[in-house]
């Protein structure tokens, strides 16, 4: 499985993000480029360890069972729930949300799993750094395919 750690899924990711375009067809969902940019330096932000999160109610009774889906072979579906506070719906700029997003793979990359946060993920609970990288490898690529990137 990919790991955001990896040297090779980081440049994976870096160069999918430098080949996006602020005029790029969504292929599913609300965002447009620069808000789904934003929503995933969101992420990367609570996995740093930079914003933490409070655990949700039903993920302390669902998370568990879904936990095996953040950290498996299986893409991410389309149409998956989204926590409100990762809702991005105001406009972006394209260019600093490309700066910033690239700043934060790379620097979640390169901090490694001992710069991972240790706090719970909101809905899955527990996670160790493995999966946290795992989990970022797979919602950014997530993202970017949903602009064809």
């Amino acid at each position: 499985m990919q790991n955001l750690y990896q040297s090779e899924a980081k440049a994976e990711i870096l160069k999918r993000i430098e080949n996006l375009r602020p005029d790029a067809p969504k292929q599913w969902g609300k965002m447009n480029v620069a808000q789904m940019m934003a929503h995933c330096s969101a992420a990367l932000e609570v996995a740093a360890g930079q914003k933490n999160i409070p655990r949700v109610f039903i993920g302390r009774i669902l998370g568990p069972l879904f936990k095996p889906n953040f950290t498996n072979d299986k893409p991410f579906g389309k149409g998956g729930p989204t926590a409100p506070q990762f809702v991005i719906t105001d406009q972006r700029d394209f260019a600093k949300e490309k700066a910033r997003l690239t700043s934060l793979v790379k620097q979640f990359a390169e901090g490694g799993e001992a710069k991972c946060t240790t706090e719970p993920h909101a809905f899955f609970g527990k996670l160790r750094p493995e999966e946290w990288g795992i989990g970022m490898y797979k919602h950014t690529d997530h993202h970017l395919r949903q602009f064809g990137a």
